[in-house]
C-alpha cells in the first residue's frame, strides 16, 4: 500500500489530536510536533473539518479537536477520505488472477484498517 504525503500528514495529525489533553489544539502546534508543512496541514485540516472528523474553534484559545471519540475513528476512514478507492481495470488474458489478486489484496487492508483505531495508536495496541 503507497500512502500519499497528504495521508500521511492526516494520520499523523489525528493522532497528535487523539493524544492531546481534552480542548482545542492550536494548528501550530499540530505541525510543529509532526514537522507538517503548516499551509499544508491547514488544507488538510479544513479537508478533515468539512467531512465531520473534526471541529474547531476560532480565537486565540482556538484550535482543533477530534469530533468524535479516538477509538470510534478508523484508519481506514481517514485513508479512504483522502486517497479515495483505487480500482484496478481488468486485466486481460492470462494477467487476469493479477487483477484479482488486487482486489483480494485491497480489500485484506481495508478489513485490517478498519479495526484499527486512534485510540489504539495512541495507546500502541494496533495490531497487524
Amino acid at each position: 500500500m503507497h500512502l500519499s504525503a497528504r495521508t500521511q500528514y492526516a494520520l499523523r495529525a489525528l493522532t497528535e489530536l487523539a493524544a492531546a489533553p481534552p480542548g482545542p489544539v492550536p494548528a501550530e502546534r499540530i505541525a510543529t510536533m509532526q514537522g507538517i508543512p503548516r499551509k499544508f496541514l491547514d488544507n488538510i485540516l479544513l479537508q478533515l473539518r468539512r467531512a465531520g472528523l473534526i471541529r474547531s474553534q476560532r480565537g486565540p484559545d482556538g484550535g482543533y479537536w477530534l469530533a468524535r471519540p479516538a477509538d470510534e475513528i478508523t484508519l481506514a476512514e481517514v485513508i479512504l477520505l483522502i486517497e479515495g478507492r483505487h480500482e484496478h481495470g481488468d486485466y486481460p488474458g492470462v494477467a487476469q488472477p493479477l487483477a484479482e489478486l488486487w482486489t483480494a489484496l485491497r480489500e485484506h487492508e481495508e478489513r485490517l484498517l478498519t479495526e484499527i483505531t486512534f485510540a489504539q495508536i495512541v495507546t500502541s495496541r494496533a495490531t497487524p
